[in-house]
């Protein structure tokens, strides 16, 4: 089952870190542009973490997504097996390999986007995907104010957008899971991160969460969420 989590034995972050290093180019040429976009990003987040243990978790969780489509046989996978342990820089934390390394493939900007561009891509993805206005929000809701914890995404050309995984159905009302698991991702202060929590692909559920609502139980994709925030395993 894709929720399983003792299926597959993931390699540790610092290890990835340093086959990234070792295999860019493959990578690269593994990768499209999209799909290179969101490793950029994924270690942009995991630079920046430092010591906040939840953002650390959700910006590692975020790597091994972003390396998911090479082939598994590939080194850098996170379920290829295990090369012998040969940590870039002992003393370094994972926070610190990440600004080393995004250094070292964004030093090249014809091939690889700066920090604030990988920034701008995520979010033109994320409001690519469906979504309602605030006015079709409210339609939905039997409430007014809109909930707090809803997602929504500003969007400069056409204003606030909700996106629609948020709604159950082409007619219902905010679905409870969504609002649950968005009140532990902090959407109302971090509403990108959590649109791309959901919208993106999640190694321990075996794709986007968005996308296994209603095929998954409802425990199974809050449990992701609350493991995410706590930093386990």
């Amino acid at each position: 089952m894709p929720g399983a989590r003792g299926e597959v034995r993931l390699k540790p972050v610092g290890e990835l870190l340093h086959l990234i290093r070792l295999h860019t180019d493959s990578i690269r040429a593994c990768l499209d542009d999209g799909q290179y976009d969101l490793l950029l990003t994924a270690l942009h987040d995991l630079a920046r973490a430092y010591d906040d243990g939840a953002a650390a978790a959700r910006a590692e969780r975020s790597v091994e997504s972003a390396l998911l489509p090479l082939p598994q046989d590939h080194p850098a996978s996170p379920s290829s097996p295990p090369d012998a342990p040969c940590p870039l820089f002992p003393h370094a934390g994972p926070a610190g390999l990440a600004w080393l390394l995004l250094a070292e493939l964004v030093a090249d900007r014809a091939t690889a986007p700066c920090p604030a561009g990988i920034i701008v891509a995520v979010k033109r993805r994320l409001l690519a995907a469906p979504s309602l206005s605030a006015a079709e929000a409210r339609d939905r809701c039997a409430e007014e104010p809109l909930p707090r914890e809803l997602i929504r995404l500003a969007d400069p050309v056409r204003g606030d957008r909700y996106p629609a995984f948020q709604f159950a159905g082409e007619t219902g009302g905010p679905v409870s899971v969504v609002r649950s698991v968005n009140q532990l991702l902090l959407a109302e202060v971090d509403p990108w991160g959590a649109a791309d929590w959901w919208l993106s692909g999640n190694t321990w559920l075996g794709g986007p969460p968005a996308s296994l609502l209603g095929a998954l139980p409802d425990d199974v994709l809050a449990g992701a969420a609350r493991a995410l925030v706590k930093g386990e395993e």
